[in-house]
């Protein structure tokens, strides 16, 4: 592909067609931790994949835990967390925990639809909810959990040259995970890996 045909591709990356890929339906490969267990005794749990849609180009929201957390200390995430008793479903959720996590308003939010679900190696089933955000809008953070929210392009996570492999050994065995490092950001794990979910599902690898 040519810069030109790069650039005139980026430019249709807009709210619109972003809508568009999730009126199609379409089966996805899902993506799992290297490890992740299966059956029926995983946690459920939900994520908000927030896209701001910016004027400039859609942008994903995304957020740095804090360093005192005993889980995920400092990890780049989505917000979201645990699915409770009173939650009716993986949407309710993945609003509530964004409202509580970083303060914003779930009418800023137009739910496009559901990535397939992620299994981790920590034992959570995680459905993925994604949304389009509507600017103007305020944050306020929970500052317990969450360090810091920032945006990123949504054209780095859907650039194959992006995409890492990495390897690490972990409870006694090598695992392999997927790395989206952006700028001074190590974006990895559950958050890169739901990252690639997004990119094959939008047919940016076929």
């Amino acid at each position: 592909m040519t810069e030109k045909e790069g650039a005139r591709s980026g430019a249709l990356r807009d709210a619109e067609w972003l809508r568009r890929q999730f009126t199609d339906p379409r089966t996805v490969e899902p993506v799992h931790d290297d490890g992740s267990l299966s059956g029926r005794n995983l946690r459920p749990a939900a994520v908000l994949v927030p896209v701001v849609a910016r004027e400039q180009a859609l942008t994903v929201l995304l957020t740095r835990r804090t360093d005192h957390l005993h889980h995920h200390p400092g990890q780049i995430s989505f917000p979201g967390g645990r699915v409770e008793e009173t939650d009716v479903s993986a949407v309710m959720t993945a609003l509530r925990e964004t409202e509580e996590e970083i303060g914003l308003d779930p009418d800023r939010i137009e739910l496009l639809g559901e990535l397939p679900e992620y299994r981790t190696g920590t034992g959570f089933r995680i459905t993925p909810v994604v949304g389009l955000v509507h600017p103007p809008f305020d944050l306020t953070l929970d500052s317990f959990e969450v360090a810091e929210a920032f945006e990123v392009p949504l054209s780095h996570f859907l650039d194959p040259g992006r995409h890492q492999k990495h390897r690490a050994e972990y409870q006694g065995r090598m695992r392999e995970y997927y790395a989206m490092p952006y700028g001074e950001y190590f974006i990895w794990g559950a958050t890169a890996g739901i990252l690639v979910s997004l990119y094959r599902f939008l047919g940016e690898g076929r």
